[in-house]
């Protein structure tokens, strides 16, 4: 039981990661000489390297809030977990875990969509950087996660 306790622990913390990653890294979109990112746009002519705040647009602003969100659903989880595993009594489910991380990925997959979808095309050729990818695949590992931690149960 320890060993499924604490691989469950080190999964979550994986996500965690990813999540995190995804959210600050800046490769969602990636050219030859330019990357975006949720937060800013940068570019290198000339030698310099050169980097503006993204759009303010709302569809950038409901990715950054989801993925934020993401991040702190997953985190809460961690922590709820935590706290469960010590007081939880024995037979226990970890639900309320299991809702908090459930939601991290719907949240994660809902900012991966709206970006898939209204990326904007600005006639160069580009491709989803590293921590799109990371976002993709941080998704269906917190949705396994949260079911494991639906099926778990507390034992002594």
């Amino acid at each position: 039981m320890r060993l499924i306790l604490l691989g469950v622990l080190i999964l979550h913390v994986i996500i965690l990661i990813l999540l995190i990653v995804s959210t600050a890294a800046s490769a969602w979109s990636v050219a030859d000489n330019s990357a975006k990112d949720l937060w800013y746009k940068c570019s290198t002519n000339n030698g310099g390297y050169r980097c503006q705040p993204s759009s303010n647009e709302d569809w950038i602003q409901a990715v950054q809030a989801l993925m934020i969100l993401s991040v702190l659903f997953c985190f809460f989880s961690l922590i709820a977990f935590l706290y469960q595993l010590f007081r939880l009594v024995k037979g226990g489910r970890f639900f309320f875990t299991a809702i908090f991380q459930i939601l991290a990925s719907v949240f994660v997959m809902c900012g991966a969509i709206i970006y898939t979808v209204m990326r904007p095309d600005d006639g160069t050729h580009t491709n989803f950087g590293y921590a799109y990818v990371l976002a993709w695949v941080a998704f269906p590992l917190c949705l396994i996660s949260g079911l494991i931690y639906i099926v778990l149960r507390k034992k002594e």
